[in-house]
């Protein structure tokens, strides 16, 4: 059961994919891993098309069924007939930039991120591109979202509440099992 989740930065998507594919026993694949060259810090080289088509490619064709989490609208649109559902998490942005303030003390810490640390300017330019998704002009948006949404072939669920995972990976479970 190929499903694809996603939504904006600190919405749940890689969470909930990594519990889905646990529950039932297929990969989590995360764009992230594909759309990025590894790098450190993270996230600051972006691979180049063809090879991260490639890589994801040859990683949505292992045996043993895959979840997918994180955007790859316009460059992953390749893969859309390969979804059997296709999940959108959205969270109102005070819940989604609390949980990435959050997520990155954890990830790089609080003294690095904290002015004159050595992530500040990384940290400050993340969320304020994050906080761009709702009514910004960023890379990945709401309004790209829902058009990319609009041109999906296959059944999407919609989760758009802060509820627990168990509670979100209950109704993805109900939805894969109609």
């Amino acid at each position: 059961m190929p499903v694809h989740i996603f939504g904006a930065s600190g919405s749940g998507t890689t969470t909930l994919a990594a519990a889905l594919a646990e529950r039932v026993g297929h990969a989590h694949l995360d764009t992230d891993d594909f759309f990025w060259l590894p790098t450190t810090p993270k996230f600051q080289t972006v691979r180049p098309l063809e090879e991260r088509v490639a890589l994801l490619r040859s990683a949505l064709d292992q045996p043993g069924g895959w979840v997918l989490s994180g955007s790859l609208c316009g460059w992953g649109d390749v893969f859309i007939p390969r979804f059997e559902l296709v999940v959108f998490i959205y969270l109102p942005p005070d819940v989604r930039m609390a949980r990435l303030a959050g997520r990155e003390v954890v990830r790089y810490g609080a003294d690095a991120i904290a002015p004159g640390g050595a992530h500040h300017a990384q940290y400050e330019t993340f969320m304020t591109w994050a906080a761009a998704y709702d009514t910004g002009n960023v890379s990945r948006t709401l309004a790209l979202h829902e058009q990319w949404l609009a041109t999906l072939p296959c059944p999407i669920l919609r989760l758009t509440t802060a509820a627990p995972i168990a509670d979100h990976l209950d109704q993805v479970l109900a939805r894969l099992a109609r």
